[in-house]
């Protein structure tokens, strides 16, 4: 993968202020019918649907430093804090480990620059979050986005932060009897949790000095939140050439989900 060397810094205005959308669509699926049955999933929904947010909260994105293509660098909590409130009330970015299948080694906020011209810079970011509801918690795949700034104005020319489409994208935990230890799992999807701000037609058509693609970013952020990416995966006919040849067996391991994200 292309490396980069000239490295550029990333400022906002922090006197102005942000209008941020949010959405959250109704549930469509989840395995054992959580979506139906478990009124506070069932009743999930956008906690603002509109709110003006200071850029400060934003700044919490960028790096302190000036930085390269390519080069990821960990996100500020309390601004991605403030932004998931609009979503619902009770965000919490420490992935607990003594929820049953949370994988604590994946908590974590990162971005990486991926593109840049004279005017505008993209910023992609993941970020993984939990909502403690008030008989469970709901935890979404991911949040993944795009922070887009005027580097001249020193503005948010577009911001996005959603939990990307999937089979499934989500994972639940309900306590159904208070007075019992433990939880019942389920995992869905949900057509629809975002936060948006302006128009992304704006940066569509723009002309970068540097980038990268969108599948070389966020390659570069999932090997932030897990150490089975880091590994040189390849497919299993080309591992069945490699094991004679380099004299090594091949284990077979099972899963019933995903090793890239945190839906169930």
């Amino acid at each position: 993968m292309k490396t980069f060397n000239n490295r550029i810094a990333l400022n906002l205005d922090a006197d102005a202020e942000v209008t941020v959308k949010g959405f959250i669509a109704p549930i469509e699926y989840s395995s054992y019918n959580f979506h139906v049955e478990w009124d506070t999933l069932a009743n999930l929904r956008v906690a603002e649907r509109e709110k003006q947010h200071p850029i400060s909260i934003f700044c919490d994105f960028l790096p302190k430093e000036a930085v390269s293509v390519g080069v990821p660098w960990e996100i500020e909590h309390t601004g991605a804090l403030e932004l998931l409130k609009q979503l619902h009330p009770n965000p919490s970015l420490s992935m607990r480990a003594d929820l049953q299948y949370c994988k604590t080694e994946s908590q974590g906020l990162w971005a990486c620059l991926r593109a840049y011209s004279d005017k505008f810079a993209d910023i992609v970011f993941r970020i993984h979050a939990q909502f403690d509801l008030k008989d469970g918690w709901f935890t979404p795949s991911q949040f993944t986005g795009h922070l887009v700034i005027d580097r001249v104005q020193k503005s948010v020319a577009f911001f996005q932060m959603y939990v990307p489409k999937g089979t499934l994208n989500f994972g639940a935990k309900w306590k159904i009897d208070p007075n019992e230890e433990g939880y019942i799992t389920d995992g869905g999807f949900c057509p629809q949790m975002e936060l948006r701000a302006r128009i992304e037609d704006v940066v569509q058509n723009i002309e970068f000095t540097e980038s990268i693609t969108q599948e070389e970013v966020e390659h570069k952020l999932i090997r932030c939140f897990y150490k089975s990416q880091q590994i040189n995966w390849v497919s299993l006919e080309e591992a069945l050439e490699m094991a004679p040849a380099q004299q090594k067996p091949i284990y077979a391991i099972s899963i019933d989900g995903p090793l890239f994200d945190e839906s169930c």
